[in-house]
């Protein structure tokens, strides 16, 4: 059995430490963790793990954010990947710091790469995990603050949230969803 374990972020040194790149810090968080290492290929940097018999295989698109879906669709066809075996992982303002929600569908919520996944797969149908990065900014600096890097005390605690994404991604393809959710989900 497949999965498909989407990082979002953009590529780039200038957006590697911003808190819109946290899905790809997840994903080379796990790779470093399981001792792979991402190759460039077509539309991602793309590395695979197995846990317990399962493939997962990792991919942190190159299309930059607002271009998820197509490197999503792409490696789903390519691997036969059904979308109930997606899981994208996503910056959220609206969740606060050191909080994670995984959920089995929903919309975008303002999030143009989860966007452009629904609109290119014609579903919302899939798996997120949602990386609470707070709301910390004045009106009209939510770019500044997505594009922003973290702050001292968000990186004191990044461990061990990373190691909690990393437990969950392990998880989902082992005890399903549900229980993924019940478990790892921090309120």
């Amino acid at each position: 059995m497949k999965y498909l374990i989407v990082g979002l972020g953009n590529i780039g040194s200038e957006y590697a430490n911003t808190r819109h790149n946290i899905g790809f810090k997840v994903l080379d968080a796990l790779a470093k963790a399981s001792n792979v290492v991402f190759r460039n290929d077509r539309l991602a940097y793309v590395a695979e793990i197995k846990v317990k018999g399962r493939t997962l295989i990792l991919i942190k698109p190159t299309t930059y954010m607002n271009l998820s879906g197509k490197a999503v669709n792409y490696w789903m066809q390519k691997e036969k990947i059904p979308i109930e075996n997606i899981m994208v992982i996503a910056d959220d303002l609206a969740i606060s710091y050191d909080k994670i929600r995984i959920r089995e569908k929903g919309g975008a919520g303002g999030h143009n790469g989860l966007k452009d996944i629904e609109e290119i797969l014609k579903s919302d149908k899939y798996i997120r995990m949602r990386f609470g990065v707070g709301s910390d900014f004045s009106r009209g600096k939510q770019i500044d603050y997505v594009l922003g890097e973290w702050s001292e005390e968000e990186i004191e605690k990044m461990p061990a949230l990373l190691d909690h994404c990393i437990k969950a991604i392990e998880s989902f393809p082992m005890t399903g969803i549900a229980r993924t959710m019940n478990f790892f989900n921090i309120k």
